[in-house]
């Protein structure tokens, strides 16, 4: 009885159900759901303490790594094999590559010493190769005895090889500049080069007043009544003066009688010239002091015909001088670079072929 009533209530259940549904459909839909920003960016925190690791390297960067030591250590070995070759060949400038060729020998600024430029002379008048030397000039003078010692190797280079020896003057050849190229074969130079200035100076500076402005004393100790001569501390005596003319007059009767050696002529005809003053290589044509008006390009065209050499003559130079830091790894020992104490205590006067 229990159990038919309840099956009899089932059908009413049903009948209403698609109501109910009917209902629920009218109903507007939830909103969309929106996560908290927590949601994306808590997966991706990073924990506290935690580092990551470095990004690691591509093969790439590696070879390009290795690739450039190498390079560098190619490049090292290439300077240095640079330099063991001018050390042992003189550098392609200087090599003849034993084709007739001639030589280049610069004279530029004071000449204050005579090895350097002695030793190119010496090195050029051996080689097989070079048929002859030209020296480019471009100097005031300097020193008397260094000028007078490059004069004298000029004259042993052409007595004892036989080759000729000429110069070619720039803009300035004066003084002990001219010394040198009058001890050549032939002498160039351009109708507004500056030549001669036979004559010579001596000089120091006196810096007594100084000495006396500071309270400073020069103590010397010496035996012999010149010994001192020329003390910058102090003016000079008369006997000094004297002492110290006859110096200059003996070194000048030396340049003259060595310019008249080399141009050959007697010191006569040089002493008129011998005043101390330049001319111009146009002028000095007319006064016997040069042979020929030209640059250098003529003298080197005209001493390659003298000596055989057709067509562009082949020229070989001294290898370059070496400075900076690249030097001083080469095995120069940069002392140009700082100023020898002992020079402080120079205070000898000096006596120059110099055109001032």
């Amino acid at each position: 009885m229990h159990l038919t009533a309840s099956c009899s209530l089932l059908p009413a259940y049903y009948l209403l159900l698609p109501a109910k549904l009917g209902h629920m459909s009218q109903a507007p839909p939830p909103p969309p759901y929106t996560p908290p920003s927590s949601y994306y960016a808590a997966p991706y925190a990073t924990p506290p303490g935690y580092a990551y690791p470095p990004p690691r390297r591509s093969g790439w960067f590696w070879a390009a790594i290795f690739a450039l030591i190498i390079a560098i250590v190619l490049i090292v070995f290439a300077v240095i094999f640079s330099h063991l070759v001018v050390a042992v060949a003189g550098g392609g400038e200087t090599a003849t590559f034993g084709q007739p060729s001639i030589a280049v020998v610069d004279v530029s600024g004071v000449i204050v010493d005579a090895d350097k430029i002695d030793k190119q002379l010496e090195r050029f008048g051996r080689d097989p190769g070079v048929k002859a030397i030209i020296l480019h000039i471009n100097s005031p003078g300097g020193g008397a005895a260094a000028s007078q010692e490059i004069y004298h190797e000029v004259l042993r280079v052409r007595q004892q090889t036989h080759k000729p020896v000429v110069a070619s003057v720039e803009s300035v050849g004066a003084s002990g500049a001219y010394y040198i190229a009058s001890g050549c074969d032939k002498i160039y130079a351009n109708p507004a080069s500056v030549v001669g200035s036979i004559g010579v100076i001596m000089e120091w500076t006196n810096y007594g007043d100084l000495f006396r402005w500071a309270k400073l004393k020069s103590v010397d100790i010496h035996d012999g009544e010149l010994k001192d001569a020329g003390d910058p501390t102090r003016d000079m005596t008369p006997k000094e003066q004297a002492y110290f003319q006859s110096l200059v007059d003996n070194m000048y009767s030396q340049f003259i009688g060595d310019v008249a050696t080399g141009r050959h002529t007697s010191p006569e005809k040089i002493q008129p010239l011998a005043t101390g003053q330049v001319w111009t290589g146009q002028q000095a044509i007319s006064l016997g002091l040069i042979d020929k008006e030209g640059g250098f390009r003529t003298a080197l065209l005209d001493t390659a015909r003298q000596v055989g050499i057709s067509g562009e003559p082949h020229l070989v130079r001294p290898p370059r001088e070496k400075h900076g830091l690249l030097a001083l790894l080469a095995g120069d020992n940069g002392t140009d670079l700082f100023t020898n104490p002992s020079n402080l205590l120079n205070r000898a006067p000096g006596f120059y072929f110099l055109w001032k």
